[in-house]
């Protein structure tokens, strides 16, 4: 097991440990035959074989007895939990592979008094997994053995074994409880897009969608490993997803500001119609662009219409004070014109008709200009959409590569 947090590996050893005592060597002819005995290990010396990455007692259970043959060869075996220092790499954190290091030498005898050797060979060494318990979260790939003669300042050489434990981290756990949840959250907010713009529907659910990514970060803060040394790549994306989904919700307020409140916004730019109306639409393959074409004829139309019928029906003679200075101007002045109380009534009538004919053409020239504005958010909305899609399309395929990479090394 590991700790990423502190940097140390915990590995469970059976440790099997033979040397050669010239001390306690006896004929069995001598001994009723006897070629084999067991001794306290306080009894007799022992080698101080140490591991140099140690940095803390492990909870080792304690054999009290060694055996010794009459070849004078020890024998020393006993299970061992060693807690040593490991430089971990978590950048392809959950699809990282680790090597660790345990060197085995001695701390007081040189090389002259004790030498270290294995006792198998390498090869048989780096493969054999017949002790592993597999059922844990790391996977346990090869051990390398390497001996080499270690000196301090000119001083006489150690000898030392030391033995590079690679392992490799199963993702299965963190692929579902960290990574599915982020994507199923990312499709959801891709979903979004297809509510209407003009609605204030969408806003509130990427809110939501916003606001439960955070829950989500908070929770899974205490799952991923938190070191000095670096931050893993999932943390990383786990904050470009947070990114993209604020650059989500902010294309969604602009659409919405966009489309709404037309009545406080000046005519759409023809630039502005040109480039998005006619050109995005072709473009982005959007199949009712002619719709918007028709549109944008008739709202030009319409206003020409209505600015015709300003013309040739604007009531000049009706709006003067005096119904004797308009005489001269219209003819349904002149028959009122001897009747003071019914010129006054059709003057206040032809007001109010003027007022409302007025009220309603504004009302059209509103109505033209918000669906403008409309046709100009829903091709603009598209067009961000699929801007967006292409950037989580390519940083999905991006990050997939990379971890697959990673998995297969």
């Amino acid at each position: 097991s590991q700790d990423e947090k502190d940097q140390v590996l915990t590995t469970y050893i059976w440790y099997r440990q033979h040397w050669t005592d010239e001390f306690l060597q006896w004929d069995p002819a001598g001994f009723d035959n006897l070629t084999q005995i067991s001794l306290p290990v306080e009894s007799i010396w022992v080698p101080d074989i140490l591991i140099n990455e140690f940095v803390d007692v492990g909870k080792s259970p304690h054999v009290p007895y060694v055996y010794v043959s009459h070849h004078g060869e020890v024998q020393n075996l006993k299970p061992i939990q060693v807690m040593t220092a490991c430089s971990l790499d978590i950048y392809n954190f959950p699809f990282d592979v680790q090597n660790c290091s345990l060197t085995f030498t001695s701390w007081l005898h040189h090389i002259r008094d004790i030498n270290l050797s294995l006792w198998r060979q390498p090869e048989l060494v780096k493969f054999d997994k017949s002790v592993f318990m597999n059922q844990g979260e790391w996977e346990l790939l090869y051990v390398l053995s390497h001996f080499q003669e270690f000196s301090v300042k000119s001083s006489d050489s150690y000898a030392e074994m030391k033995f590079y434990v690679v392992i490799r981290r199963r993702p299965l756990f963190y692929t579902v409880s960290l990574l599915l949840p982020s994507i199923f959250l990312m499709v959801m907010d891709i979903v979004g897009f297809y509510l209407p713009p003009h609605s204030g529907e969408r806003v509130s659910f990427k809110i939501t969608l916003l606001l439960g990514y955070s829950v989500f970060l908070i929770i899974v803060s205490d799952t991923l490993p938190a070191t000095a040394v670096g931050t893993p790549l999932i943390g990383i994306y786990f904050v470009v997803c947070m990114a993209l989904l604020v650059i989500s919700l902010t294309e969604t307020i602009l659409i919405v500001c966009l489309v709404h409140k037309q009545d406080l916004q000046p005519h759409v730019p023809e630039w502005l119609k040109h480039l998005l109306l006619e050109r995005a639409t072709i473009l982005l393959c959007i199949r009712d662009r002619k719709k918007f074409s028709q549109s944008r004829t008739q709202t030009l139309d319409t206003s020409r219409q209505v600015e015709n019928n300003d013309s040739a029906a604007k009531p000049t003679p009706c709006v003067c004070e005096d119904p004797r200075e308009c005489g001269a101007a219209g003819g349904t002045a002149l028959a009122f014109a001897g009747r003071p109380e019914g010129s006054a009534a059709l003057q206040e009538v032809l007001r109010e008709t003027t007022a409302i004919r007025q009220l309603l053409e504004k009302r059209e020239e509103f109505r033209d200009l918000a669906r403008e504005w409309l046709q100009v958010g829903y091709v603009l909305d598209v067009l961000l959409f699929r801007a967006y899609l292409a950037a989580v399309l390519a940083y999905s395929i991006t990050l997939g590569t990379l971890w697959a990479v990673w998995r297969d090394a």
